[in-house]
């Protein structure tokens, strides 16, 4: 599976925002930035996309910032993808040129059959899950 630059960074802003998700602040792009390494200026193009997918909300203003639009674990990370890589599809040559063979169909429906299963993956792996996962090995990192 390839993922995007934006996705990567969308899935570690969406993780960070997961696990601050019961801070009374919001979450300030600097802050996302500093603690995974993500350019702030990308980050910046990245939230506003992932607002106007209904993901996150934003506050202006001084005190301003980020926040998740619904709780983490109504999230997934199938619905960071599909902001970014839109939904699953099977792009391929077969059959432009001249009708499916059988043997084209065949492979068609296999690589659909991968497609379908690699977005039921992605759906099963929400971002309260990740978090939670996150803060344990950062928990179990500080006893070693």
């Amino acid at each position: 599976m390839r993922l995007s630059a934006k996705t990567e960074y969308a899935s570690l802003a969406m993780l960070e925002l997961a696990r601050r998700q019961h801070d009374e602040d919001p979450v300030r792009i600097r802050e996302i930035a500093d603690a995974h390494g993500v350019p702030a200026r990308f980050l910046v193009q990245i939230l506003l996309q992932l607002k106007s997918a209904g993901l996150v909300t934003s506050t202006r203003g001084a005190a301003g910032g980020y926040r998740l639009a619904r709780d983490a674990s109504a999230i997934t990370l199938a619905d960071i993808h599909e902001v970014f890589d839109g939904p699953p599809e099977v792009s391929t040559s077969l059959g432009q040129e001249a009708p499916l063979s059988r043997a084209n169909q065949v492979l068609l429906s296999a690589w659909q059959e991968v497609a379908r299963r690699e977005h039921e993956a992605l759906e099963h792996h929400d971002l309260a899950t990740l978090a939670s996962r996150a803060e344990a090995d950062a928990e179990a990192m500080y006893y070693i």
